[in-house]
């Protein structure tokens, strides 16, 4: 059998989130076989408290794992430490890591694309990250699987020869761009992840993922990602750390198996566009922008 990469959970205060991302995770062809730890974050503040301990009750009775390990801090490191922390512990431990926050339902071959893909590109140094989620692109024309530029957080895996590269420090980051690597990194302006650089130095936000595709970035790092998405995010209903209220990013999970991965090490050119034209025309019309904001302002 094969060496399968342990799975790292991060949960928090969310019980109902987290009991459908464990039930869609125990639904996995490979989960039987797989060692999950799950890192339960302490809470803020006193309101916390209650939910807090009802996600530590229910994570203690998973199963359906090869094993199951329950990390619990007393106090709150918020999410970036606590992804930080502890995606390094199973890296130095086992090599690899897979990774999921608690707000992620899976398609039933998700640990198994994530294996084959670990496995397969285990001494590709250009290959730096495997995504499970992808945009809902239009273009018919694309692969099972391609590789991209960016690094998606949403269910993602990596090796320790690829996080050795991760640069926590911003400043350290952000002096090795110039105007051309920030166009680059934007995907020519169309998605906000210079902003979200700016915003953490600033204090605004305190996010892992973009320090981290940075990091991929600025080494000429690629991610590998399905064209259809394995996994969808239901956190998007103003519960999440960084999650606002909204459906621009909702996706059909894939439901059939990886089959294909690319061979030739460079990014997927008709991938790229697909990507630019969702996120040039993610938002929709001025009337979308408008009745998306009052839906928002209502549900908050």
């Amino acid at each position: 059998m094969q060496n399968l990469a342990p799975i790292a959970l991060f949960v928090y205060n969310r019980p109902r989130h987290t009991e459908r991302t464990i039930k869609f995770l125990q639904q996995n062809d490979l989960a039987a076989e797989s060692r999950l730890f799950i890192f339960c974050d302490g809470p803020r503040t006193a309101s916390d408290e209650e939910n807090v301990q009802e996600v530590r009750s229910l994570v203690a009775k998973v199963d359906g794992f090869k094993a199951v390990k329950v990390i619990e801090r007393k106090q709150n490191a918020g999410l970036a430490n606590s992804v930080i922390a502890g995606v390094t512990q199973l890296i130095n431990d086992y090599g690899q890591v897979i990774v999921f926050e608690d707000d992620l339902v899976t398609s039933p071959h998700t640990l198994t694309y994530f294996n084959d893909a670990l496995n397969r590109y285990r001494n590709q140094e250009k290959v730096m990250h495997i995504g499970a989620y992808m945009y809902p692109l239009k273009s018919g024309d694309l692969p099972q699987t391609f590789f991209y530029r960016a690094a998606t957080s949403w269910g993602w895996a990596t090796w320790e020869r690829a996080w050795k590269n991760f640069e926590p420090n911003i400043d350290t980051l952000m002096q090795q761009f110039d105007k051309k690597k920030i166009a680059a990194f934007s995907i020519e302006h169309k998605m906000n992840f210079w902003k979200q650089m700016k915003e953490f130095k600033q204090g605004k936000n305190n996010s892992w993922a973009i320090r981290w595709y940075a990091s991929v970035f600025l080494k000429g790092g690629l991610t590998l990602n399905p064209s259809q998405s394995l996994v969808n995010n239901i956190g998007h209903d103003g519960t999440g750390v960084h999650s606002g209220i909204n459906d621009i990013y909702n996706v059909i999970i894939n439901p059939k198996p990886i089959t294909e991965f690319p061979s030739a090490i460079e990014e997927n050119p008709i991938a790229y566009q697909a990507i630019k034209t969702f996120l040039t025309n993610r938002k929709g019309s001025f009337w979308d922008r408008i009745k998306r904001y009052v839906n928002q302002k209502f549900k908050s």
